[in-house]
């Protein structure tokens, strides 16, 4: 008679569990907005690619338009097929809907001939993200494809991908199995640690599909107002300082910059402080990091609290837009040579939102000094400059409510933190399951 009630109890944890599984999984399906975007995905179906590896490449394409926010103000995708010649299968404007396009998707035959990559690119910049095919004109829409391939290609692909580049598309590129991998490097945007992909064969190539789930979600009516302030002292380096420009970049890539949105502004110091732009001056990411690619190296010394300072009674105050986060982005390679501690706190007081990032001989207690609570989440430090891209990834501007999937690019950590829940549930279960068993044991 005890252990029945105790079994129901077993029982309807057991039966939560499936709900919330199910839960995770609807909230997941769709509900996570998308930056707007022209996507154009430019797929590899050369003779080298089999019937039954193509069908995996179609699926792969599938699941990431599952992922999207589709539709005519939103995402536009269009489908490039290539081989010895270029077909262009889908159109930016020919499907307004998730259905016609994963539908359109399906019916994709391969062309099995060459492998004009470079052609196909080319095709791409001229024709697939053109106006009269659906492009949009706006610079508050990102321009993106996605290559996929298999082989090395037969043309030149250097010189039309940097074409590419500069137009403003940003291009992933992701290889399979016996692929080229320099020319995969050729054509990828920087930072390539974030743009460059390999899988070993087609059968896995559907592990891909998260990642660009997640870099395309994005926050849907966030604005921020973002103010790097970056080290420009002699102890940086040349070589070093053009690292720390592609990491700015790196982090630019993340955000969703455009007139209502995100605003970057950026501060470079060393014994004096310069104001390299700033916030709202550039309303695309184009203009914003190529701004970010002319910055001169200043050199001389690290006056870290002259620079705080002048993010709070210059930066913040002249182009900031009242009501909209506020982040401070520091980066710094050594020692202040001034006081930091008032500047720091003052900056926090008045709710700028301070990331701290240290390289080499920052000494690590400024760094916490500078950064906001949680420290943890706000505060990073490596000992070489060519380990700043794996910085990059891990910051994180927060920007969104933290606890609302649906309105941040957290979509990816809120299932992890759902999949931790019912890991701990299933061993509460075992425990449980334990103790009735002992239990009954008792009772016979």
């Amino acid at each position: 008679m005890i252990v029945t009630p105790l079994l129901l109890l077993l029982l309807g944890l057991m039966g939560a569990q499936a709900i919330d599984q199910r839960t995770a999984a609807a909230m997941a399906a769709g509900l996570c907005k998308t930056r707007p975007t022209d996507l154009v995905f430019i797929i590899d179906s050369s003779r080298s690619v089999r019937p039954s590896e193509f069908e995996q490449v179609k699926v792969f394409l599938a699941k990431v338009i599952e992922g999207l926010d589709v539709g005519p103000n939103a995402t536009r995708v269009g489908v490039v097929n290539y081989a010895s010649r270029v077909k262009n299968e889908v159109s930016l404007k020919t499907h307004k809907t998730k259905a016609g396009l994963v539908k359109a998707v399906t019916k994709i035959e391969p062309l099995s001939t060459g492998t004009m990559t470079g052609l196909a690119i080319q095709f791409a910049l001229n024709v697939a993200f053109s106006e009269a095919e659906g492009a949009r004109k706006s610079n508050e829409i990102s321009k993106v494809a996605i290559i996929v391939t298999d082989g090395r290609p037969q043309d030149n692909v250097k010189e039309v991908a940097l074409r590419a580049r500069d137009a403003g598309i940003e291009i992933f590129a992701i290889g399979v199995g016996r692929v080229d991998m320099s020319t995969l490097k050729q054509m990828a945007s920087d930072p390539l640690d974030d743009h460059v992909d390999y899988v070993e064969s087609y059968s896995v190539i559907e592990k891909l599909t998260k990642k660009f789930q997640e870099a395309f979600c994005a926050c849907s009516n966030a604005a921020t107002d973002v103010v790097f302030l970056i080290d420009g002292s002699k102890s940086v380096r040349p070589e070093n300082f053009e690292l720390v420009k592609k990491w700015i970049n790196q982090i630019v890539d993340k955000l969703d910059v455009s007139d209502s949105k995100a605003h970057v502004g950026l501060v470079q110091y060393s014994s004096a402080v310069k104001q390299e732009f700033p916030l709202g001056r550039y309303n695309n990411k184009k203009d914003l990091k190529d701004a970010v690619k002319k910055m001169a190296y200043m050199e001389r010394g690290t006056m870290t609290g002259q620079a705080l300072r002048f993010l709070t009674d210059n930066s913040f105050m002249q182009g900031a837009r009242p009501g909209v986060t506020k982040v401070g982005i520091v980066f710094t390679d050594g020692r202040s040579q001034d006081y930091i501690g008032d500047a720091a706190k003052k900056a926090k007081a008045l709710g700028i939102k301070m990331y701290a990032v240290g390289v080499g001989n920052a000494v690590e207690d400024e760094l916490r000094e500078i950064a906001s609570e949680p420290i943890g989440e706000h505060y990073f430090y490596t000992a070489d400059f060519k380990a700043m891209t794996q910085i990059g990834k891990k910051l994180q501007i927060n920007i969104c409510q933290e606890e609302d999937p649906c309105e941040c690019d957290s979509l990816v950590k809120f299932q992890k933190k759902v999949e931790d829940a019912l890991q701990a549930l299933t061993k509460k279960l075992e425990s449980m399951s334990k103790r009735i068993t002992l239990l009954e044991n008792k009772i016979v």
